[in-house]
């Protein structure tokens, strides 16, 4: 009988961890961040964890950042790392060092004059189920002023938590998001 209890409880114990792991790379993904498209924010070499269910739930916001395959950009074998600044239905342009939203010049308190773009990209309404991502560090990075917008069929999930080097250790969650100027208030969605 002690025996057969023995097996059954180790059994259970393989089952279930087969199961938590199965759940845990459904749910999550590492991410290794290459180059410096999102400095200031994110530094090459840095890891992070990729949230993939948070999309099944609701779309992406402006302001998250997302991992996604960089089909659209000629490189189908990568991911790529970038910030969502333009939504489905929104006119986007950039000029005279900003990106402007529907008219409504952006601000993005996560970048620094440092990292403001200095192209043109003459003014572009996202089509459904697309979206118009950037680099974080604007005039170093491939994104949609270059390539176009993103289908959302592309993005695998929203970066969530940094974990390496120890000491960039934070949650995504709660960074700002940017908003228009012009009194229009904060773009959360």
């Amino acid at each position: 009988m002690k025996r057969r209890s023995a097996v059954r409880e180790l059994l259970e114990t393989a089952v279930l961890t087969i199961a938590i792991f199965l759940v845990v790379r459904v749910a999550l993904q590492n991410f290794k961040v290459e180059g410096e498209s999102m400095v200031p924010n994110l530094h090459n070499g840095e890891y992070i964890l990729v949230n993939k269910v948070d999309y099944m739930l609701h779309p992406p916001h402006r302001g998250d950042i997302i991992v996604f395959h960089a089909v659209q950009a000629g490189q189908p074998d990568k991911d790529f790392i970038k910030r969502v600044v333009g939504l489905p239905g929104e006119t986007v342009a950039v000029h005279n060092d900003a990106v402007y939203i529907n008219n409504h010049r952006l601000n993005e308190p996560y970048i620094d004059a440092t990292h403001r773009p200095t192209y043109p990209y003459s003014a572009a309404k996202v089509p459904k189920d697309e979206y118009f991502v950037l680099g974080d560090n604007r005039n170093n990075s491939q994104d949609s002023h270059l390539w176009g917008m993103l289908s959302k069929q592309y993005i695998i999930g929203k970066a969530w938590v940094s974990y390496w080097p120890p000491r960039e250790l934070h949650v995504f969650d709660g960074l700002p998001t940017g908003h228009l100027t012009a009194g229009v208030g904060a773009l959360n969605g």
